[in-house]
């Protein structure tokens, strides 16, 4: 095939005349992060950790949440200037491994362990246009192949020195990173009206649950219910994504996917899952309407107790899987399409009662999400006559019901 006037092929396909091609190798020296004892997260420096890069093609600073004290001389070891590119070393998901984001901010921050730091050795690369070619598909089809772990992927160093980059001039670099920005600041105008529309979403969510705010036809008193009487778990698959398939009959809910959901609910009859063969599922149970699934670990604190409830299950045969608790409410007591967001708020109580990369036990669990959260009392609310609808945390802090 011709390849047309101003361009060549090369390995990554056809490309301008002008641009050049550079393993990262040559573009950048490498380094992992700091890891620091458990008691060092929640005050001190800024700490870009492995959510960082995967949300964010560039890092200002501001958006960090992570916090951790360090001695002064592991600080200059672990600092992060401007221009540097952050990659994510681990993934729940290989699709989502080796993800880079540019640092832009001008405030001292570090990184941590789970992320690979990569410190420009020239200037090869515009330090806005690094945040989105690093991004850009040529690169991130050579990454995800290297993705290694039978649960989780894993990238190291000697991976990514491996990836070529195709290199413009640098005034073209500048233009196309202008362009970008531009797209961006239109895409940022739509987000903060979502935003203004999720708040909205988040009060009716609070009046509603909390009783604060009564519909129309409802006036008795709410019943209060001990969640713990009324639910059972299911047996779940331990399986690592390495023994999934596409073809098999069984659909299996990874933990990842559930993480990586923006839904509270899993409509089984449009879910793309992996599978499990019926024989190696035969001792799991079959999800149905109305069971909610959560994670029992997770990367981020906030991530811990994340939860789907499955809908549209009648003929489809999908089962738990690694890092999941899987409850099944009486539906007397709990309506289906209704648990989801009353599991919403407990994930911050999850957060209170886990440490950083621990898992949320069965036993935990069971105390946070079905006994009554030991301190406030909290307790699904029954309408009366049959009316399953609502729910009321009684006595639980207002703070806990937001999303």
């Amino acid at each position: 095939m011709d390849v047309r006037p101003g361009y060549k092929r090369t390995e990554l396909g056809v490309v301008p005349d002008e641009w050049e091609l550079k393993p990262f190798s040559e573009l950048f020296t490498f380094q992992n992060g700091v890891n620091a004892d458990k008691h060092s997260y929640g005050q001190g420096i800024r700490f870009i950790n492995v959510l960082e890069p995967i949300t964010y093609s560039h890092i200002h600073g501001p958006e960090i949440p992570g916090r951790v004290t360090l001695p002064e001389f592991v600080i200059a070891s672990a600092a992060v200037k401007r221009g540097d590119v952050l990659f994510n070393r681990t993934s729940e998901t290989d699709t989502e491994i080796g993800l880079a984001a540019t640092y832009v901010g001008t405030e001292r921050v570090v990184f941590g362990g789970f992320v690979i730091r990569g410190r420009p050795i020239g200037k090869d690369l515009d330090t806005l246009y690094s945040g989105y070619a690093l991004r850009a598909p040529l690169i991130r089809s050579q990454i995800i192949p290297m993705g290694q772990g039978a649960i989780r992927a894993n990238i190291g160093q000697g991976d990514l020195r491996r990836v070529i980059a195709p290199i413009p001039p640098l005034p073209e670099q500048r233009a196309i990173a202008a362009a970008l920005s531009d797209v961006d600041a239109l895409m940022g105008g739509l987000d903060r009206l979502i935003a203004k529309k999720r708040d909205l979403h988040t009060g009716a969510m609070q009046r509603l649950l909390t009783g604060e705010t009564r519909l129309p036809g409802f006036t008795a008193p709410w019943q209060v219910k001990r969640l713990g009487d009324h639910v059972s778990f299911l047996r779940n698959g331990v399986h690592s994504r390495a023994q999934l398939t596409v073809n098999d009959p069984v659909c299996y809910l990874h933990y990842g996917d559930i993480h990586a959901s923006s839904s509270i609910r899993l409509d089984l009859s449009r879910a793309m899952m992996p599978r499990l063969p019926a024989a190696t599922a035969a001792r799991l149970t079959r999800l149905e309407d109305g069971d909610v699934v959560f994670v029992d670990a997770s990367e981020d604190l906030l991530g811990v107790g994340k939860s789907l409830e499955i809908g549209r299950a009648s003929g489809i045969e999908a089962v738990a899987g690694q890092h999941t608790i899987a409850a099944r409410f009486a539906k007397e007591v709990l309506a289906d399409g209704f648990k989801g967001y009353l599991c919403e708020p407990v994930r911050a109580v999850n957060v209170s009662m886990t440490s950083r990369a621990q898992p949320l036990h069965l036993e935990r669990f069971a105390v946070i999400m079905v006994m009554g959260f030991k301190f406030g009392h909290a307790s699904a609310g029954l309408a009366p006559n049959g009316n399953h609808n609502f729910a009321s945390a009684h006595g639980m802090p207002n703070s806990l019901m937001r999303r």
